[in-house]
């Protein structure tokens, strides 16, 4: 028996998403970027960058900083790639009684509900997720909000319609 497929062979490729994605050297940028808006501060942070897929692409953690933040920062990467906004989104929505209750346990508990955490976007196309920690965290979102303009891209899509 021949199962038919929904789509042909032959048009397959064609139908393929094609997406841009968070490159090594975009990653690099941002970090440098924590780094100096961190420096400027007078705060040590830790930071993560992640692919649109949630998967790490390069990390750093200035001496002297918090060892957990290292893995905090991650997470908020993950959790920003992961629903396109900053993780501050959620800071009140989350709470007990809000309608977002319930969002931290998500992403096998690595979901991170408070600020330090942005999507990265090129134009209107999310390429990957920027998480800072260390410091208070509104101080670490305003690195990864620094960071990210530094580098020329955006913690929001850009709607070109």
């Amino acid at each position: 028996m021949t199962q038919t497929l929904p789509i042909q062979t032959s048009t397959a490729t064609s139908a393929l998403v094609v997406a841009r994605d968070m490159s090594l050297a975009v990653a690099e940028g941002l970090l440098v970027g924590v780094k100096d808006e961190a420096e400027a501060r007078g705060v040590l942070l830790a930071a993560a960058v992640v692919d649109r897929g949630g998967n790490l692409v390069a990390s750093m953690r200035m001496d002297h900083a918090q060892l957990g933040a290292g893995s905090l920062a991650q997470d908020k990467a993950v959790t920003a790639v992961s629903f396109g906004f900053p993780t501050a989104a959620w800071h009140d929505s989350s709470a007990p009684g809000g309608p977002d209750w319930g969002l931290a346990h998500t992403l096998g508990g690595r979901a991170i509900v408070f600020p330090g955490g942005v999507p990265v976007f090129a134009s209107s196309e999310i390429v990957g997720g920027l998480g800072v920690s260390g410091a208070a965290s509104e101080v670490d979102e305003a690195c990864a909000r620094a960071a990210v303009e530094a580098v020329g891209l955006s913690v929001a899509g850009v709607d070109l319609s």
